[in-house]
This record gives C-alpha cells, sequence and structure tokens, in this order.
C-alpha cells in the first residue's frame, strides 16, 4: 500500500538533476583533469593546425613541473595574443566553453625549450638550436620555412643566447619558427627600445594550464602527442650558473 501512495518524482525534475550532475562533472573534469582547446593560429605548423581541436591532460603537472619537448598550454603572459581570436562569441558556445563542453580559445600552444637553468642559443653551424650546449635535432617536428631553427629575428649563426630560465619560468617557442609569437620574439629587444624587457620572454609555470596529448578534431587530424626523443639528451644546467 506505501509503495502505490509513493509519488514518483516528476520528469521535469529529473530532467534538471541529471543536467545539474552533468554540468558538475564536466566542471570538475575540465578543472582536475582535461580540457579542449582551439589552436587560432599557424604558429605550432605542421603538427597543429589553424581549428584543430586539441585535448590538455593536467595529472602530468600535480606532482611535477613541464618538461622540454612538451608541448603546453597557457594563459597569455601579457600581450602576446596581438589580437588573436579569443574564443566563442555566441551565449550558446560561451556557456558550453565555460563547463568544458566546447573548445575554449583565449590561450597559447607552444613547445617548452628550456626549464629553469637552461641556457638556450642560435645557432649552430647546422642551423640547430642549442640547449646547455647541446645541439636539438628538430626536423621531426618543424616547420621547415627557414634557413635554421631558431627564433623569430633577423640572424640565425651564433649571436642570440638566453638564460640562464629563471626558476618558475619556462622559455617556449612555436613550431613554425618564422610566424610565432613566442618566448624568443619577446627578446627582440634594441638599445633604442627602452620598452622592451628581456623577462617577458618567460613564462611563469603556474600560468600553464596543462600538456597537449591529443588533437580530436577533425577526425582526419586525429593524433598522440608525444615528447620528443631528442630532447632526453639534452643534459641539465647547473641551478647556480
Amino acid at each position: 500500500m506505501a509503495d502505490t501512495a509513493r509519488r514518483k518524482t516528476p520528469l521535469w525534475l529529473e530532467t534538471i538533476l541529471l543536467l545539474v550532475i552533468a554540468v558538475v562533472l564536466a566542471l570538475l573534469i575540465k578543472t582536475l583533469f582535461v580540457q579542449a582547446f582551439y589552436i587560432p593560429s599557424s604558429s605550432m605548423r605542421p603538427g597543429l593546425v589553424v581549428n584543430d581541436r586539441i585535448l590538455v591532460q593536467k595529472v602530468s603537472y600535480w606532482f611535477g613541473e613541464p618538461q622540454r619537448g612538451d608541448v603546453v598550454v597557457f594563459e597569455d603572459p601579457g600581450g602576446w595574443l596581438q589580437g588573436t581570436d579569443s574564443g566563442p562569441t555566441n551565449t550558446l558556445t560561451r556557456g558550453m566553453a565555460a563547463i568544458g563542453l566546447y573548445p575554449t580559445g583565449g590561450h597559447l600552444v607552444k613547445r617548452v625549450i628550456g626549464v629553469p637553468g637552461d641556457v638556450i642559443e642560435c645557432c649552430d653551424d647546422q642551423g640547430r638550436l642549442l640547449v646547455n650546449g647541446e645541439p636539438l635535432d628538430e626536423d621531426a617536428f618543424l616547420a621547415r620555412n627557414r634557413e635554421c631553427d631558431g627564433p623569430m629575428v633577423d640572424r640565425c649563426q651564433g649571436d642570440w643566447r638566453v638564460g640562464p630560465v629563471p626558476e618558475g619560468e619556462l622559455f617556449v617557442m612555436g613550431d613554425n619558427r618564422a610566424a610565432s609569437a613566442d618566448s624568443s620574439q619577446r627578446l627582440r629587444c634594441t638599445d633604442e627600445d627602452t620598452a622592451c624587457d628581456a623577462t617577458d620572454a618567460y613564462v611563469p609555470e603556474d600560468l600553464v594550464v596543462g600538456r597537449v596529448f591529443s588533437v580530436i578534431w577533425p577526425l582526419s587530424h586525429l593524433d598522440w602527442l608525444s615528447r620528443p626523443e631528442v630532447f632526453e639528451d639534452v643534459p641539465d644546467a647547473p641551478r647556480s650558473q
């Protein structure tokens, strides 16, 4: 008798409860584990192209720091985006992005070249970057549109050096070195340019959202990203340097 008298939960209330649970789960996943972004520029070609949808995992940096070779998403340290599309523009997509159900913009995607203590130089006689004196063979992932692997400056051979990278900071570069707003671009200081500050070249580690591990859309670009083996040969630099 009691069972027949018990009122069922209205369908509309069940629907609302399920939506609330779904939103809460989406927020938790976005905040703690995985977040979707899209690629707004060509700075990471050829591996990542404009409008690729990528997934960023955050677990790797819970108890560690970004490593050389990681492709990371980070918040703009200040003036790096330079008018790049910052994300969804209509109300629906903005709301979906806020809860992690739509890829967001307003961040930068670059490869970590130097970690705290590292010294980066451009370039050896083969046009390769050197990190702590070790040349990097980046042919497997760089866009081949310039004569050397160096930064977005006019010179290539043995005339550019930066570091040691400060504690808690990163030196990052795009894989498309000829068209990337990155750490190397921020170093184009001259004696006449009093507003230029070389410390702007570094990205604070606490601005890093996470490491890119997958391209999920379009399906023709579906791929898993891992740290290139070339970075394993780079020796650690003395922190007292």
